[in-house]
């Protein structure tokens, strides 16, 4: 049935994503969010990331066949973005791939690419035993590894002072080997502030010495710890869509794999909420090209989805942008939220992440015509205002180009969604990354 996967998702009562354990904030989400800007920030990842573990003498050969990856070269303590699409090039999931050694890699990030993963483990002749370690979402006890991110300008400082000599120098998207409190950890040098930053993990039961020395040291560094309120306002600045709505809700070749998921799964029990409504499913589909990650695709050999995404490719219609909301605009839809005018208020807009479904996608319009898709908003404290990632039709995605955001949910069926009237935000379209482009340049 055409609307049957639609009506599925926007009935579900499930509200946003909840970070597990860690409190909404150490100190105030405004000044954590600017630590890793101005000075340095450590940000928790040992309960909310999934873990799949995959082991074996052929992990590579299976990838290649689910993947869009390049696998050569992929040498043991290098990394990558896995990424993930469907038969019809529609985009799954995305996540990090860590290879730990020859025959033992870690998938880490959301569940999507994992549990997409591990269907696929499953059912596959090769030799792969895959493994999943659930997050705190859903379960409770103890993981083989703790992580934190350290990012920020002070980032590097810290870590060289902290591992008293022992940091190596780690290449982008490299995994290093080195001590910090005499315990052995492993770090992947990556970076969300236009700063050197360091994925640090290490031994579950190594955690405490290794956390009191990140804290004993940052001090001076002026190291704020990161709660679940600010972390959830890192992908924006970024450039980086979190949990785009998975492919998988359509068509006998995703069939199979629907059946396989059971409640257990978030695919089953999400929610797809905002302003943009269709009966058709594959309306709120992306895909990786508008995503961004074109680069990352191997279309020199077969793969679920090769020719699908290779014509997507040459035939590209939409990109991935940030959308500055006008602030006038907001201010007005969260005053009429609290203090309405009139019988009916508009939308809450919740600070700093005023997301309130699993899977939001809100329209955005051009002279009253569909212009794109809005996705993970936040208020970001470092630019002091409302910021989104967006898909938008190439001829409206130019820097400095006025669209209108429509914040609402029409006809919601949700008991989580307040009664509201839908109301129109202007915004600017801005380069994404915003942080690299906008936030450390103060240029578009």
């Amino acid at each position: 049935m055409r609307g049957a996967p639609v009506n599925l998702l926007r009935g579900s009562n499930l509200g946003p994503y909840r970070f597990p354990v860690i409190p909404p904030e150490f100190t105030n989400w405004r000044d954590e969010v600017r630590a890793w800007k101005d000075d340095c920030a450590l940000l928790e990842q040992s309960y909310h990331m999934t873990e799949l573990h995959l082991r074996g003498s052929q992990v590579i050969p299976f990838l290649s066949e689910i993947a869009v990856n390049k696998f050569d070269p992929f040498p043991v303590l290098r990394a990558k973005q896995l990424v993930l699409a469907g038969h019809d090039g529609h985009y799954i999931a995305d996540s990090i791939i860590f290879r730990e050694a020859d025959d033992f890699f870690r998938i880490v990030g959301a569940p999507f690419a994992s549990d997409w993963v591990l269907y696929n483990a499953e059912k596959c002749s090769y030799d792969v035993e895959a493994k999943k370690d659930d997050n705190f979402s859903i379960r409770s006890g103890t993981r083989d590894v703790f992580r934190v991110q350290i990012q920020g300008p002070n980032a590097l400082a810290l870590m060289r002072e902290v591992s008293g000599g022992s940091l190596p120098d780690i290449k982008f998207f490299n995994i290093g080997e080195f001590k910090i409190a005499g315990k052995t950890v492993r770090a992947l040098r990556h970076g969300m502030a236009g700063e050197p930053g360091f994925e640090i993990y290490g031994a579950w039961d190594d955690q405490h010495a290794v956390r009191e020395a990140l804290e004993k040291t940052g001090e001076k560094h002026n190291m704020r710890k990161v709660g679940a309120l600010a972390y959830s306002t890192t992908a924006q600045e970024s450039g980086w869509v979190p949990m785009p709505l998975p492919a998988i809700y359509h068509g006998e070749e995703m069939k199979p794999y629907r059946e396989w998921l059971s409640n257990y799964f978030l695919e089953t029990v999400a929610s797809l909420g905002g302003s943009f409504v269709s009966d058709d499913i594959t309306d709120y589909y992306v895909d990786p090209i508008e995503l961004g990650y074109k680069g990352l695709i191997d279309f020199n050999r077969d793969f679920i989805g090769r020719d699908a995404l290779l014509e997507k490719a040459n035939n590209q219609r939409r990109t991935k942008v940030t959308l500055e909301w006008n602030d006038e605009d907001t201010k007005a839809v969260m005053e009429d939220s609290i203090f309405p005018m009139a019988a009916t208020p508009a939308k809450f807009i919740n600070m700093p992440m005023p997301m309130y479904a699993t899977f939001q996608c809100d329209a955005v319009m051009k002279n009253d015509s569909l212009a794109g898709i809005s996705t993970w908003p936040a208020f970001t404290a470092n630019a002091n205002r409302f910021i989104s990632l967006a898909l938008l039709d190439l001829e409206h995605a130019q820097p400095g180009s006025e669209v209108i955001l429509v914040w609402g949910e029409p006809d919601s069926r949700r008991n989580t969604v307040e009664k509201h009237t839908v109301r129109e935000i202007r915004a600017r379209v801005a380069p994404a990354p915003y942080f690299e482009k906008v936030i450390k340049t103060g240029k578009q």
